[in-house]
């Protein structure tokens, strides 16, 4: 089992970060830290082999965690893996110099998530079992690691995708999964697929709309 630390300052997304990790066969949770003073202890005592590690915490940034896990194990720590909403791209080379086998922006599915997960499992299997490599191991897992799949989920389809696409494009401001369907007259359930789609492939943003009671609506714009 691969063992993973969770870092985020928000309890809830933690919450739903630590459930995606439990579901993804082969990793498990061994702790949850809201702050990076918290997160550099749990690391220290707990000995995690992958951290995600969320760059905005109350005391000190995800960056100077990074960093200090880096000093802490002499180089030797645990792996880390970037969710994060930071989108500048300071933040985002400063995260790669230091290591980050990922970079990840908040909020996303659970799907994301696995994706980078098992492609991360099979470079730290091949690792774990390798002793000299050669180029093309390393070409191979550094591919296994930075790519991600272009074509369509399974179920989707090229038309409905352009279909939904314009419709988004076309809309000034963001729509739920509900109002977009109901513009181009196709079921909510699948247009939110697509659009979840598009998240996933930094086609569109989503964000979350906070109402009186019950879950928050997710509203979805193009940028594309």
């Amino acid at each position: 089992m691969i063992r993973v630390l969770v870092v985020d300052d928000d309890f809830m997304v933690a919450k739903v970060h630590r459930g995606f990790v439990d579901r993804v066969p082969g990793f498990t949770t061994i702790g949850v830290a809201h702050t990076g003073a918290e997160a550099l202890a749990l690391a220290a005592a707990e000995h995690p082999d992958l951290v995600l590690l969320d760059i905005y915490l109350p005391d000190i940034s995800g960056l100077e965690v990074l960093r200090r896990l880096r000093e802490q194990q002499d180089g030797g720590g645990p792996d880390v893996l970037a969710v994060t909403a930071a989108r500048d791209v300071g933040t985002v080379r400063s995260a790669l110099h230091g290591g980050v086998v990922h970079y990840v922006l908040k909020p996303f599915t659970f799907d994301v998530l696995r994706d980078r997960l098992e492609r991360y499992a099979d470079a730290y299997g091949r690792l774990a079992t390798a002793g000299d490599v050669l180029q093309s191991d390393v070409d191979d897992l550094f591919v296994a690691l930075r790519t991600t799949s272009k074509t369509l989920p399974k179920g989707l389809t090229e038309d409905t995708s352009a279909l939904i696409a314009a419709a988004m494009r076309s809309y000034d401001g963001d729509l739920s999964a509900g109002e977009c369907a109901e513009r181009i007259g196709l079921s909510r359930v699948s247009t939110r697929r697509y659009l979840e789609h598009f998240v996933d492939t930094g086609k569109a943003e989503v964000r979350l709309r906070y109402g009186s009671a019950g879950r928050p609506q997710r509203r979805y714009r193009w940028i594309g």
